[in-house]
Formats: structure tokens, C-alpha cells, sequence
């Protein structure tokens, strides 16, 4: 629906047209195992939210302990699966050169490559691997599939002998050259953002149903499955991570934020202190001072039901209480720009704390392709541009 082309003859700037929110592999709790690679292309569709007319990519190693050498890398078009439009086919070069290692704890960021993108793309992105790697820093639950294929095949047309997996491994972002003054959101959260639940390759995250509903600008995603707001595991915890994974985003203009699920429902699940209202709400309001700090505005969501989880531990009464507390905060707050009421558009009204049955992905905690749409929907686009 974005169509930006009546702004070509605009003076052009880069901004961020997809994000990936990355992890450890070394964490103690794991809902989704990294993998290692050795001689081998990693081929992965990265969702574009946005397009531009000219691309570069950021590959990661944050968390890695080894030097990653990337013994070549290509960009595409996506055809299907692991097949690209060899006509969009390109080289990615660092600083020149073909080859590059990226050192334990680094980034790099491709230079610019002449290829236009738009949004709702799939920019098919191929890594060479040559060496033994260890497990990869990686984005866990993407709701994506990637391949893997034996030796160099980055310019192959369609991978010989691959492999699916359905992590994202290596790449935290994509930067497009747009027109000068495109707005750009950060959806900050949890598995309600990156998608988890809903139907794997057919980008019908929350997230992506926004984009569907916006004609200017658009959202990039750094959801995490298992992310908190206030403790680290699934990921650095929100305040830990906004500095690096959102306040750098080039094109930022406001922050969506969706937490609090994992706060209450891990604890119960991994023998820890769960936090009271008190905390969530001063973790909350610490957030809040730090985006406007940066001069973003910030859109908080109320936390969504989850009592009906199926996982041990991952809800209580205790949990469910302090939840109706922090929410009717964040109702009734003005600490953020606005609010969006993900928990009412999706809750049982038959039974509070519960999500709709229609809603449910079936494991009580995580919302199915429709359920992640009405999310979407509470997003008032008055509060956005």
C-alpha cells in the first residue's frame, strides 16, 4: 500500500527497511536452538517493511566468542523458497572487498548496493560460511524459513541440496535509501511482535499487519520471543537493548512498545522473583524518559492474556493480579504518547485473562494470524504521522 513514488524527485536519505532482534546462543533457557555452519551458503528472506533505491546490509556477530568470515555475500530479489530473481541478483562488498570477518562482539555494514527494493519485499540474502562456525548470534523465532546448502552457491538461481531451518542467523538489519522525511516506527517487544503463532512464510505478524494498514512510512520489527522488560534471557532485556537495537535506527521517529508477558510468566516457569506492578511500572516509565530523551515518541500496548498458558509455571493469580494492575496504569497514564489496547481487542470476554479461543494459536499465550491482525488494529494511525 506504501507508494512513495510521487516523492522520487525528493532529496534521499537511509533509513531502516527491516531490523532483526538478535540473541545468545549461550543463554541457560533457550526457546529455539542457534546452529553452527561449516562450508556452506546460508540463504534467508529478510521481510522488507520498507523500500528505497538503493540497499546495505548489517551482519552481526554481537554475540559470537570466534572471528565469522564471510567468504561471500549476494543479495536478491526472492523468487520462491530458496530461489531468487537472478536479474536482481547482486554482490555485497565491506569496504571493497569481496571477503570479511567480523570480529566476537562486531558488526559490519555492507556498502551500498544499486538495487531498488519495496515494501513487502523478500530480499533474499546469501552468506558463504567457509569455515566451522560456532552457534550462530541469532533471531530465534522469526516465523521465517531459511536454507542452507553445501560450498559456495551465493549466485546460484536455486540452491542445490538445501536444508530449511527457521532461525535468522547473522544479520541484524537492512538499510534503504528513501525519500528524505520517510517516517519510520520500532515495534520494541516480545513474541506478540516478532510473530510467534502465526503461519510460518506467510509474514502475518502483528507487525506486518500494520504495515498493511499504513500509505506513508512504515514499522520495522525488533520483537523477541522471551523478551522482558526488566531481566535479561531471550535477548538483553528492553531497557538493556533500546540504546543499541532502537535508538540507532536511522529514520526512527516513534517507538511501539509491547511487554510485560514474559515479566510475569517466566518467573513462575524458571524458579525466579517475579516483579511487582511497582517495578514493571517504574521499568515502564524509565523507557518512556529515554526514547523522549532521544526526541521519539513512544506508543505503550497493555499486556495481553495469558492466562490460559500451557507451559508449567507460566501463569499464577499472583501474575494475573499484578498484570490488572499495570494495565489499568497504562490506561490511565499519560507517561506514554498514547496507548494501544492490545488486551482488550483479544481477551475472552467470557473469560478474563484468557485469549479469545478463535484468537489462540492453541498454547494459550500466543496469537494466530487473526489475533495478530486485531493487534495491529489497536494501533490508532493518528498517533503514528
Amino acid at each position: 500500500m506504501r507508494d512513495e513514488g510521487d516523492e522520487a524527485q525528493m532529496s534521499q536519505q537511509w533509513v531502516a527497511g527491516f531490523r532483526s532482534g538478535v540473541i545468545s546462543p549461550y543463554e541457560t533457557h533457550r526457546l529455539f536452538e542457534s546452529r553452527g555452519f561449516a562450508d556452506q551458503t546460508v540463504r534467508q528472506p529478510l521481510p522488507l517493511a520498507g523500500g528505497g533505491e538503493r540497499i546495505r546490509v548489517r551482519l552481526t556477530n554481537r554475540f559470537g566468542r570466534n572471528p565469522l568470515r564471510i567468504g561471500a555475500a549476494r543479495v536478491a530479489l526472492q523468487a520462491k523458497t530458496d530461489a531468487i530473481v537472478p536479474e536482481t541478483d547482486r554482490e555485497l562488498r565491506f569496504d571493497g572487498a569481496a571477503e570479511i570477518t567480523v570480529p566476537p562482539g562486531g558488526e559490519v555494514v555492507s556498502d551500498e548496493v544499486p538495487l531498488a527494493v519495496a515494501a513487502g519485499n523478500l530480499l533474499s540474502l546469501s552468506l558463504y560460511l567457509p569455515d566451522e562456525t560456532e552457534r550462530a548470534t541469532y533471531s530465534h523465532m522469526p516465523m521465517e524459513r531459511s536454507y542452507a546448502a553445501p560450498g559456495n552457491q551465493t549466485a546460484a538461481v536455486e540452491l542445490d541440496a538445501p536444508e530449511t531451518f527457521e532461525i535468522r542467523a547473522y544479520v541484524s538489519g537492512v538499510d534503504v535509501l528513501a525519500p528524505e522525511g520517510t517516517p519510520v516506527a520500532v515495534a520494541l517487544g516480545d513474541s506478540w511482535f516478532e510473530g510467534t503463532g502465526t503461519t510460518v512464510s506467510a509474514n502475518h505478524r502483528s507487525v506486518d499487519a500494520l504495515n498493511d494498514r499504513l500509505d506513508r512510512g512504515w514499522v520495522v520489527n525488533l520483537g523477541i520471543a522471551g523478551n522482558r522488560l526488566l531481566t535479561d534471557e531471550h535477548g538483553e532485556h528492553a531497557l538493556s537493548r533500546l540504546e543499541r537495537d532502537v535508538l540507532t535506527v536511522p529514520g526512527a521517529t516513534h517507538v511501539l512498545v509491547h511487554l510485560g508477558i514474559n515479566d510475569l510468566g517466566l518467573p513462575g516457569m524458571y524458579g525466579q522473583p517475579m516483579p511487582t506492578a511497582e517495578e514493571l511500572i517504574a521499568g515502564y516509565t524509565e523507557l518512556a524518559v529515554r526514547i523522549h530523551a532521544a526526541g521519539l515518541r513512544a506508543l505503550l500496548a497493555t499486556i495481553g492474556p495469558f492466562a490460559g498458558a500451557i507451559y508449567e509455571g507460566g501463569t499464577s493469580p499472583e501474575a494475573q493480579e499484578v498484570r490488572a494492575a499495570v494495565n489499568e496504569w497504562i490506561r490511565t497514564s499519560d507517561v506514554f504518547d498514547a496507548v494501544f489496547d492490545s488486551a482488550r481487542a483479544v481477551e475472552d470476554p467470557d473469560a478474563p485473562g484468557y485469549i479469545r479461543p478463535d484468537l489462540d494459536s492453541g498454547d494459550g499465550i500466543h496469537l494466530n494470524d487473526e489475533g495478530a491482525r486485531l493487534l495491529a488494529g489497536t494501533v490508532d494511525l493518528a498517533d503514528l504521522w
